[in-house]
């Protein structure tokens, strides 16, 4: 039987609006195993990156447990949270995030020097990943200079750079055109079948949530199957 890489236990999240409380995950449950790929599907505002958020340690929820690699995320000091983080986990946003004053090449190379790795071993990961998918003529520009379907596909990158037991990825492929949404997803295919990485991924795209293992749909706070 599979692992269980990721999981969250009777998770809820609310907020406050204008005094107002608003449910945005009422008691949801999940079980990632190693090599999974799992799309989560749903309208814009049911709570999928707030669900995404939680399951990646970013947000802390209202009630319920998360846990990453059989370590509960909430009983962890902030900075154990971020090493465990940083060790197991791999984040694509809807909006690259990419630090602006850096390359994509050193943007990369940012997850591999937090763990540890010796900056010419890094170097060269991020300098293969980033030809793989296509950016190998741009390994010196910065995000100011680069397209946004470039600047996207350099954040898909430092997500699996560090080949983490699972990615958690909002709208990955979402400011991409066609061809190259495939070549970002074929890359994620080969890590997923050579190391056994795990998907979790927030997508409006269908296409692409088809070709994942399971469709899971949020519906008014409540997480289920396709």
């Amino acid at each position: 039987m599979n692992r269980i890489v990721l999981e969250c236990k009777h998770l809820y999240k609310k907020f406050n609006d204008v005094g107002a409380t608003v449910d945005v995950l009422k008691g949801v449950n999940l079980q990632i195993q190693a090599g999974e790929q799992v799309a989560i599907v749903g309208n814009s505002g049911s709570g999928k990156s707030t669900l995404l958020h939680l399951l990646g340690g970013l947000d802390t929820p209202t009630a319920g447990e998360v846990w990453v690699e059989g370590r509960e995320m909430n009983k962890l000091r902030p900075a154990e949270r971020g090493l465990w983080r940083n060790k197991n986990l791999g984040f694509v946003y809807q909006f690259h995030h990419l630090l602006p004053e850096f390359t994509s090449l050193e943007n990369v190379c940012i997850p591999l020097l937090i763990r540890g790795v010796v900056p010419a071993l890094a170097h060269q990961k991020a300098v293969d990943i980033l030809t793989e998918i296509g950016l190998g003529h741009r390994l010196t520009h910065k995000p100011g200079e680069m397209s946004g379907g470039e600047r996207q596909r350099a954040a898909v990158a430092r997500a699996l750079v560090t080949e983490p037991i699972c990615v958690l990825a909002d709208e990955p492929t979402g400011n991409l055109d066609p061809r190259t949404a495939d070549q970002v997803y074929e890359k994620m295919l080969e890590l997923n079948q050579t190391v056994k990485t795990s998907f979790v991924l927030v997508t409006h795209a269908m296409a692409l949530a088809k070709r994942m293992d399971r469709v899971l749909r949020l519906v008014e706070g409540v997480l289920m199957e396709e």
